[in-house]
């Protein structure tokens, strides 16, 4: 079994899989996928935080899982638009973590993330495997992972919803 740690970008698994198929990510399915083939040892997940008791009812149920929840505000600019971001987060907590795990398994379709992929890869020698919504994954992020697991089917809740 691989050491692993888990960083999820959890606005994009949430607008991702809802855009394209409408339901919500089985964090409870996926920790039991990851935990039954690996050991965890350090799971992240990194969140907006908009002072919903909604919100913060789900990051409750993060935590009960089993991992560790991030917030930073949600920042509303004069112009309209919305600034919300824990990519630099992500990447340090990615090198920091390389060099005491076999993997690391990011949740995150966001291309931006390619170059963190194959630094870790080619530094580190730790596998670097992404979980995205397919059709909305960037290829970049998906040729730069040691592998890709489409979030479709079991991952998935309410399909039928």
């Amino acid at each position: 079994m691989a050491d692993v740690a888990i960083l999820v970008d959890v606005q994009n698994v949430y607008y991702t899989t809802m855009s394209a198929h409408k339901c919500h990510f089985d964090y409870r399915a996926f920790w039991r996928r990851v935990s039954g083939e690996n050991t965890i040892k350090k799971a992240v997940a990194y969140a907006i935080d908009r002072g919903d008791s909604k919100q913060r009812q789900f990051q409750n149920i993060l935590r009960e899982i089993g991992f560790e929840v991030r917030l930073k505000p949600y920042i509303q600019r004069t112009d309209g638009s919305a600034k919300g971001d824990w990519d630099v987060g992500i990447t340090l907590d990615a090198v920091q973590n390389a060099t005491s795990v076999d993997k690391i398994i990011l949740l995150s379709g966001d291309g931006d993330f390619d170059l963190l992929a194959t630094t870790v890869r080619a530094q580190f020698g730790v596998d670097f495997d992404v979980y995205g919504v397919e059709a909305l994954t960037a290829r970049s992020l998906i040729d730069a992972a040691s592998s890709f697991t489409a979030i479709d089917g079991e991952l998935l809740l309410n399909l039928h919803a």
